[in-house]
Formats: C-alpha cells, sequence, structure tokens
C-alpha cells in the first residue's frame, strides 16, 4: 500500500497546528535560522510545542535548514540540529550537505531541499548517495520527468503542488544576490522575479516598459494529485511558509479532501501517512485564496501562458467610474462583495471602503478605467467564515463492549493502539435494558480528547443500570490511556550515504559548495574542480537564472510561434542594470546573465 502525505508550510507553530486541524499530515516549519525563508524563523520550544502536538496524529515535523553556509557559521548549525533533535522533529529538510554529517547519530530523517535543483535521474541518484531519504524535486518538471527520476532512485519523491512559484530552478537564483545582496540561498531573496523591468531588443528598441516579465502565475495540481502518485510522488508540499494563517487553512483542507477522495476511491492502494479524521469547519476554495492566477507549469511537457496576473479570485471588469469610486460588472451574478475587500488590476490594487451591491467605493486609483479587469485577492466573508468556522480533527476509535458480571471493553484506534478496561457491573439491574444498552451506545460514542469514539459491538448477558457520569467516566479513562500512549506513527524513509555513486569532475558554482566540509564531501566523491558558492566570489559575466519560462514565448517572439524568427537575445533593464535574456532553444531554455 503506497502512503500519501500532505505537506504544508506554517510560517509560526500556530499555523502548523492550525494545518495540522485541517488535514496536514506533516509541516514545514523553521527553527531560529538557516531555513530558506529567513523572516519566518521559530523558537526551538514552538518547535517543541509543535512537535509535540503533531505527535499525537502521527503528523510528521520537519525543520528547514536549507540555506548554503558559511564556515565560521559551521559550529552554530551544528548547534543547532542538536536542538532541532530535542525538540522532537522528525526530519531536516536541508541544501548544503555539511549538514548530513552534523546530523548523524540524532535518528532524523533528511530530505534534499527543492534548492538542490533536481530534475534528473542522475542528480537524483547522486544525491540520494549523500544520505537523503527524500528527495524534493525542481518544479519545471513534466509528469514523465517526474516519473523517470521517481524509478531512478528508492529515496522518496516529493513535489510541490501548489503555490507560488520561482521564474528559475530552485537554488540556482543568484539575480537577487547580484541585484541587492540579498542571497535567495541564504534565504533573504528579495523578490527579483516580481521586479518591474523593461525589456529591449539588440539595436535598443524597447519592447516592453516597467511589467513583471518574470513574474509566475501560482501552481495548481489539485486536479492531478492522482496522476502525480502514479508518478512516484508520496509527499504533496504546499509551498507558503511566509502565508497567514488563512491561506494555510483554506489550501490544505482542499488539498486533503482530494487525497482524501483518491484513498476512497482506491481502498488498498493508498493510505494517508497520518491519523485523524477532519470534521465540519468552512467549506475550502482555492479561487478566494490570493493567487496571480493558476497554472499547471510545465507538468504536460506542454508550454502555455505562465506569466502572472491579477492577484486572486476573477470579479469582472470595472463598468464605469463613479464620483467615488467605481460599477462593478460581475463575471457572474454569483459574485457578492463586502466592505474592506481588497482588489488588483494590471497596473496596481486598493481595498474598497464601502460596497453597496455592485457599487464600490473607494480612494481615487490610478489606471482605474472602464473595461479593466479586477481580481479580488482579499474577500473578508470568506475570511471571516475560515476563521469563525473552524475543524477538528479527531482519531476514529473503536469500542468493542462486553458484560456479564463485569463490564470489559476493547478500545482500538485507528493508528492501532489497544486500551482494555474491566470493571465490576453495578448490581442494579436496569428496568428497561434495550434503552439502556441505546444510552450506553450515545455516552461511550463521543468524542474526547482527540479521539471521536464508535461503539462497533456489544454482548451482554445481563445490563444493568449505568448512569451517564458512569460511562462518561470510562470514555475519559480510555481516552487518557491512549494519551500516555505513543501512536504508531508510519516510519520515514532514512538512508546511508553510499561512497560508489560519484560526482562530476568538475562542480561549478551552481553547487553552491560554501565551507570546508561541502569541499571535503564533494573531493571524496571525485570531483577534480570545486568552484566557491556564487555568494563567496561574485563572479561577473555568469548565468544568474535558468528557466523553462520564456520571455520570447509569452510574448508571441518564440521561432517555432513565427518562423524564421532568429532567437537573438534581449536585455532586461532593471533601474539601470543592464542583464541578457540568451535562449537555448535545443533545450527550450531561457537564461538571465550579466551583460
Amino acid at each position: 500500500m503506497k502512503t500519501l502525505e500532505l505537506l504544508a508550510p506554517a510560517k509560526t507553530a500556530d499555523v502548523g497546528i492550525a494545518a495540522i486541524d485541517c488535514g496536514a499530515d506533516a509541516v514545514y516549519i523553521a527553527g531560529p535560522g538557516f531555513g530558506a525563508r529567513a523572516a519566518a524563523s521559530n523558537s526551538i520550544e514552538d518547535i517543541a510545542r509543535l512537535c509535540e502536538y503533531a505527535h499525537r496524529f502521527g503528523v510528521r515535523i520537519y525543520a528547514t535548514v536549507n540555506t548554503i553556509i558559511y564556515e565560521e557559521e559551521l559550529p552554530l548549525v551544528r548547534e543547532l540540529v542538536r536542538n532541532l533533535a530535542g525538540a522532537g522533529v522528525d526530519a531536516l529538510i536541508v541544501q548544503d550537505p555539511a549538514v548530513i554529517s552534523m546530523a548523524e547519530g540524532f535518528g532524523m530523517a533528511l530530505h534534499a531541499s527543492t534548492q538542490c535543483a533536481v530534475c534528473t535521474p542522475e542528480k537524483a541518484r547522486f544525491v540520494e548517495s549523500l544520505g537523503y531519504g527524500r528527495i524534493v524535486l525542481e518544479r519545471q518538471m513534466s509528469l514523465q520527468e517526474v516519473k523517470a527520476v521517481s524509478e531512478a532512485v528508492e529515496a522518496e519523491i516529493e513535489f510541490f503542488v501548489h503555490g507560488a512559484l520561482c521564474v528559475c530552478y530552485s537554488g540556482q537564483c543568484y539575480l537577487s544576490e547580484r541585484l541587492t545582496g540579498r542571497s535567495a540561498n541564504r534565504g533573504e531573496c528579495a523578490q527579483a522575479c516580481r521586479s518591474l523591468y523593461s525589456l529591449e531588443d539588440s539595436s535598443g528598441k524597447v519592447i516592453a516598459r516597467n511589467k513583471a516579465l518574470l513574474s509566475l502565475k501560482d501552481y495548481n495540481l489539485i486536479g492531478r494529485v492522482e496522476e502525480l502518485a502514479r508518478a512516484g510522488v508520496c509527499s504533496f508540499k504546499i509551498e507558503g511558509r511566509l502565508k497567514g494563517e488563512s491561506y494555510v487553512r483554506n489550501v490544505v483542507r482542499a488539498y486533503s479532501n482530494a487525497l482524501d477522495s483518491l484513498v476512497e476511491a482506491h481502498p488498498g492502494e493508498y493510505r494517508r501517512s497520518s491519523f485523524g479524521r477532519v470534521r465540519g469547519g468552512f467549506v475550502p476554495d482555492l479561487d478566494k485564496t490570493f493567487n496571480r492566477g493558476y497554472t499547471e507549469l510545465y507538468l504536460d511537457g506542454r508550454r502555455g501562458n505562465w506569466a502572472a496576473e491579477g492577484g486572486g479570485e476573477y470579479v469582472g471588469r470595472v463598468q464605469r467610474l463613479t464620483r467615488d469610486g467605481f460599477v462593478l460588472e460581475p463575471a457572474n451574478t454569483s459574485i457578492r462583495l463586502s466592505n474592506g475587500d481588497g482588489f488588483t488590476f494590471d497596473g496596481g490594487g486598493f481595498r474598497a471602503d464601502v460596497c453597496e451591491g455592485y457599487a464600490v467605493h473607494c480612494k481615487k486609483v490610478d489606471g482605474l478605467v472602464p473595461g479593466v479587469k479586477l481580481y479580488r485577492n482579499l474577500n473578508v466573508a470568506f475570511e471571516k467564515q475560515v476563521e469563525a468556522s473552524s475543524p477538528s480533527r479527531e482519531i476514529p476509535v473503536k469500542l468493542e463492549v462486553k458484560i456479564s458480571g463485569t463490564i470489559e471493553i476493547k478500545a482500538v484506534s485507528q493508528d492501532g493502539r489497544e486500551v482494555s478496561v474491566c470493571l465490576d457491573a453495578p448490581r442494579d439491574m436496569a428496568r428497561d435494558p434495550e434503552r439502556m444498552l441505546q444510552t450506553l451506545q450515545q455516552q461511550l460514542s463521543k468524542r474526547g480528547s482527540v479521539y471521536s469514539f464508535a461503539v462497533e459491538g456489544i454482548e451482554a448477558e445481563k445490563v444493568p443500570f449505568m448512569t451517564a457520569a458512569f460511562l462518561n467516566g470510562i470514555r475519559r479513562d480510555i481516552a487518557e490511556r491512549l494519551d500516555t500512549m505513543p501512536v504508531n506513527a508510519l516510519p520515514l524513509r532514512k538512508t546511508v550515504p553510499d561512497m560508489s555513486v560519484t560526482a562530476p569532475s568538475r562542480l561549478s558554482y551552481k553547487a553552491n559548495a560554501a565551507n570546508s566540509m561541502d569541499m571535503e564531501l564533494y573531493s571524496s566523491r571525485g570531483a577534480k574542480e570545486i568552484e566557491k558558492a556564487y555568494e563567496l566570489t561574485h563572479r561577473s559575466g555568469v548565468e544568474l537564472m535558468r528557466s523553462r519560462y520564456c520571455v520570447r514565448h509569452q510574448l508571441g517572439m518564440c521561432p517555432k510561434q513565427k518562423p524564421g524568427t532568429l532567437p537573438e537575445p534581449l536585455v532586461l533593464v532593471n533601474n539601470g542594470r543592464r542583464f541578457r535574456l540568451v535562449f537555448h532553444c535545443a533545450t527550450c531554455e531561457m537564461t538571465v546573465e550579466d551583460s
């Protein structure tokens, strides 16, 4: 049986707990440093609190230690790894291989971060040989490529299915460092791909001016989870460690429902990696969570319109302007607006002050003219619903009851924990045995702690009279006993290094080797020439980004779209700084390079 995991992001421990309540099987979160989102750090105490809550459901906690590490930081990272292990973390998500030896002996699994840019079977085999039990793949891959990698390794395969997309291969973006001195590989990405650029051809002619030419739509593969599972993906990852609780709740609930449907459709073939059923609460809607438009990117091995647009749910067009706002022509009659809703359009964004039907009162907004498409990136009514209607997560427990001179109850939780209770039955017999058994069923089949109890069978020779307080006490006793027993969590894959797999003889700056431990490891695997990480050298004239996204294709200037067109380089201009766009038609890739 294949185990499926829904992996949720958490900016804080409380967001992580919310994700668990909404159905996450695992949560990834940063500790106090060295995570690829520097603005989302957490104390060891909070990590421990999250682990304690998660492990009640067999949910796993993964800590991100996925920046490159400088030489002087090695002792700090070693201490961090020790503290994370003590907090109860189940696995580390790692980019810098120096962490591998630091984690030895702590029992944590090791996952190769998407920052390792694994997208080929050859790279996957090498990364696995370093000691990683799971590989988080690059996002710009087709389903066939995912399957090829999965078949090439024994490691588990994790794949992003939702959220913001980097325009370049993960872990190999140096544009932020070049523009601002803030390294994406150090968790300080300045989001250069969301910046505005002008585009010039080789003659200096301006093709586009002040456009977010490198900004992609958001990933959304909710309709493709079964195909991904069959291609070898076991962990379905949601992006968003900088996102708020509402985003995490909504997206996790939607994907958890999708995985539940997959498991229910194929009993005996799939199972979830954690325990507990999610009940009640809001109805998820991915269109009502902020997004830049949705895309499945290269999953089908084809190009499409990948450039970002809008910023949320498409609600319609501006019909006409008014003295203090505008009137919306709604996309459909189900659109309802609320005071405080947030809107975006190609050129800006704003908040509504008051909404009366489709008449929106707001401050004057530059660029807002009749005919402009509007997207709602903050739906006040939906946000209130998500906040007010939290679901609950309960672990099913089956009860078998036998009554003779004693009351014997056997309880078995979903994860296989067993508790047996045996106590003397009350002496007084029930006047109405049938009604008494109904009461027993009702009182024992309730929620207690994090458990939902269900009486599966009752055998009774004689039926004593049992008060509700007596039965409730039995249920509480079972819950307390279960709480003292560790959940029978499913194991994570762990592996040991395989020294027989060699590295390429030459490793460029893209290997991100930033310390002596990296150098020694790669040398021991046969690398003869190892360039230092870009952040240590700032070498000029190099490739700053590589991507399957192509500006020429997006603008209709691809030779395949217009035969006879030459794929000449173009120039991106940002505040006077110029970068060459080079088009590699043989591999259908684009690079951003220092000019």
